[in-house]
């Protein structure tokens, strides 16, 4: 890698939303940000990733990036649990939308093929969050087109593929709660092999390694230098965590927040993980599996407020705690800390305004990671990535609820700040940060209320 690297362009693609940042590995600053909702095709034949208007809104970002700024490098991250079934160069199939239940259609005969969590440290999960899930229905459920599939993407490689051409698998994205990797081992699954799917993966490259230069077609559309390298690619959790891998010393624990919550324990053991209960390991973008947890944490709290978040003042959030006012687990089923929860509030939400469903949904969030923490076995800081990290309400309830420091870390594009350290290679290391000040746990009657949250959630 270049020593002069320093402007790199991320495309980051999140469940919610894609982003293009044009990152300053240098300084720390985002210098470019375009934005669009991802959202979901509904069909034929099964609701899918709209991977035309990503692909058109990728390569427009990326020319007005281009023109306002001399672009170093490019990266990728995206969100987990898809792949790309291609056909050659083209898609064999949709991008198949992971919250859709179709394959639980078939959840017997999967459950009955699928690794063994020691295995995997892959837990069960609804609709296609497992990845051999999806696979295992379309495989069965379009064996035709299936029956044309010459090689599968990882999502970020798959992205890559659309700039460079060459096709590459990765570890973090193998390693995600997909049941196609062993995360001990850094090998196929035996699901994967014995299905024949790992024979059709490209070879696994490493997240920091530059695939090649982007394609003539893209520096035409873009006006790219001919020659930017493109890197592989990370998932988008592991994005968040690399920053952090470069720079602190384990134990610790990352937060990283978004549509999903998803917690690394740095430092820990994945023995001892409760499939049954969102816990999983993880692999870091050096190779080495990292116990976690997880819950929908944005999605819940999008429905618990109906959309509509308005800060509340510290006197409605005391009232809120007085009063009781609580969400029960759980609001997106069949995942988190108590998957088999269904989600209830203790007062009609209706009767509430805006700022105190905003304040017992934070209060909700955070007793949920910090139920996902003691989960993971996470020790040290407690470092809280994304939008979660500017609800001072989140911070300081967690901050109450762990015996070691909140530390959030605020920015609006953790995922592609990290994403573009992959330019640095994996020996670089990144702008030094100023260590952000330590939330203030939260006071006056939260730990009642949190005790009397905890005994309400473990009859969820």
């Amino acid at each position: 890698m270049p020593s002069m690297t320093r402007l790199v362009a991320v495309l980051d693609i999140g469940k919610t939303n894609a982003k293009l940042v044009v990152h300053d590995v240098a300084t720390g600053a985002d210098l470019f940000v375009r934005t669009m909702p991802n959202t979901v095709r509904p069909g034929p034949p099964y609701p899918h990733m709209d991977t035309d208007a990503l692909h058109a809104f990728a390569l427009g970002a990326l020319k007005d990036a281009a023109a306002a700024h001399a672009i170093d490098a490019v990266s990728i991250t995206t969100h987990g649990a898809s792949v790309a079934l291609m056909a050659g160069d083209d898609l064999a199939l949709p991008v198949l939308d992971y919250e859709h239940d179709g394959p639980d259609a078939l959840s017997a005969a999967y459950d009955a093929a699928r690794p063994a969590f020691a295995e995997t440290f892959s837990p069960r999960l609804a609709g296609g969050l497992n990845v051999g899930a999806q696979l295992f229905w379309l495989e069965r459920t379009f064996p035709d087109a299936f029956g044309r599939v010459t090689a599968i993407l990882p999502y970020p490689q798959y992205w890559a593929f659309r700039l460079t051409g060459v096709m590459a698998a990765e570890v973090t994205s193998l390693g995600c709660h997909t049941d196609l990797w062993r995360p001990a081992d850094g090998t196929p699954s035996s699901l994967a092999t014995e299905a024949g799917w790992a024979a059709r993966l490209p070879p696994v490259r490493s997240a920091f390694e530059a695939l090649g230069p982007v394609s003539p077609a893209v520096v035409a559309a873009t006006g790219l230098k001919a020659g930017t390298p493109v890197h592989c690619g990370i998932h988008d959790s592991n994005a968040s965590l690399l920053p952090h891998l470069m720079t602190r010393r384990a134990p610790f624990a990352v937060v990283s927040t978004g549509t999903w919550v998803v917690i690394f324990a740095v430092g820990g053991r994945p023995d001892g993980l409760d499939p049954g209960r969102d816990t999983l390991a993880n692999v870091d973008a050096f190779g080495r599996p990292v116990p976690g947890a997880r819950f929908m944490g944005g999605r819940e709290v999008e429905l618990l407020t109906g959309g509509r978040p308005e800060t509340p003042d510290r006197a409605t959030l005391d009232r809120v705690i007085e009063q009781g006012v609580m969400a029960l687990p759980t609001f997106v089923p069949k995942s988190g800390p108590f998957p088999n929860g269904k989600g209830r509030w203790t007062t009609d939400p209706d009767r509430l305004s805006a700022a105190e469903r905003t304040a017992a949904a934070s209060l909700y969030a955070a007793l949920m990671t910090a139920e996902a923490l003691g989960l993971a076995g996470a020790r040290g800081p407690v470092v809280i990535e994304g939008p979660f990290a500017r609800n001072a309400v989140f911070t300081s309830a967690l901050a109450a609820l762990v015996p070691d420091p909140v530390l959030p870390v605020e920015g609006a594009t953790g995922t592609s700040a990290g994403a573009a350290l992959l330019a640095l290679g994996p020996e670089g290391r990144p702008t030094a940060r100023v260590e952000p000040a330590a939330a203030v746990p939260l006071d006056g009657g939260f730990p009642a209320y949190a005790a009397h949250w905890r005994a309400a959630a473990a009859g969820s």
